[in-house]
């Protein structure tokens, strides 16, 4: 397996992973390693990401494929995938020699320094919301990224990038606060999250009562239980669905939980 790599180097919040859609798009990089996940086509393929850790350094030795576990899945994972060029995004020279190394592709054919491709205006203000917010890029959609990151604290963030032959393409990232930044802690009691699914129903008529919530905790998110009184005469399955929603939407919102599906159970049926 012959791989052409490339590297993106900068000392950590100076907006490398903002930056590596754009370079990989330039370039015609179909494969991105990112701080422990390969990435291609704005979907995860696979690995486990060091943003999911607890302490600054067992961060930095899951970004580096330390865990054998980890090191073996991901190569096992670029022989399937069997890729003909791949950026790997790291804090110095040394970090990404040693992905490499790890991950059995040296070597590096190129290294992009990012003082070279960002304006150094955009690097300031790239530390500054590190620093004071402890704000985090995964160059992946929302909708990828909130199945591994479920109760993070999630923003999109969608930038224009100018493809060769293309044109201009809208692509989305996703902002999140790492446990091991974080600023401030917090924690969603289920009576909130009962009290949310029960206000979802407030401004709906034909739900004549909210009679309890359950929640059951998965590894990649929750699935909601909802006990619901009705009015008389409804759609049943249409207004069940609307409900399961309504209550989706409203949760995901207010908490940045992954919602993996609502469950409605039509425990009384009210007569006018």
């Amino acid at each position: 397996m012959k791989i052409k790599v490339y590297a993106l180097v900068g000392s950590s919040g100076t907006g490398k992973s903002y930056k590596a859609l754009n370079i990989a798009r330039l370039k015609n990089i179909d494969y991105i390693i990112d701080d422990g996940i390969l990435i291609s086509q704005n979907k995860k393929v696979g690995g486990f990401s060091a943003k999911k850790e607890t302490t600054k350094l067992a961060a930095v030795k899951r970004a580096i494929f330390y865990y054998d576990e980890h090191r073996e899945e991901m190569k096992k994972l670029l022989k399937q995938e069997n890729p003909s060029n791949i950026l790997i995004i790291g804090t110095s020279n040394k970090m990404v020699n040693q992905i490499a190394g790890n991950l059995e592709i040296l070597p590096i054919e190129h290294i992009y320094q990012i003082e070279d491709i960002s304006t150094k205006e955009d690097i300031i203000k790239a530390k500054h919301s590190r620093k004071t917010e402890g704000k985090h890029v995964i160059p992946l959609p929302s909708v990828e990224v909130k199945k591994d990151f479920s109760g993070y604290f999630l923003d999109k963030l969608k930038v224009l990038i100018r493809k060769k032959g293309v044109g201009h393409e809208i692509a989305e990232k996703t902002i999140i606060r790492p446990t091991f930044s974080y600023i401030g802690k917090y924690t969603i009691s289920t009576r909130a999250i009962y009290q949310m699914m029960a206000f979802s129903l407030y401004d709906n008529p034909s739900v004549s009562r909210f009679y309890k919530g359950k929640i059951i905790e998965e590894n990649d998110g929750i699935v909601l239980i909802c006990d619901i009184g009705v009015i008389s005469g409804e759609n049943l399955i249409k207004l069940g669905n609307e409900v399961q929603k309504t209550i989706l939407r409203i949760v995901e919102d207010m908490t940045e939980l992954n919602v993996k599906y609502v469950q409605i159970n039509i425990k009384n049926i009210k007569l006018l």
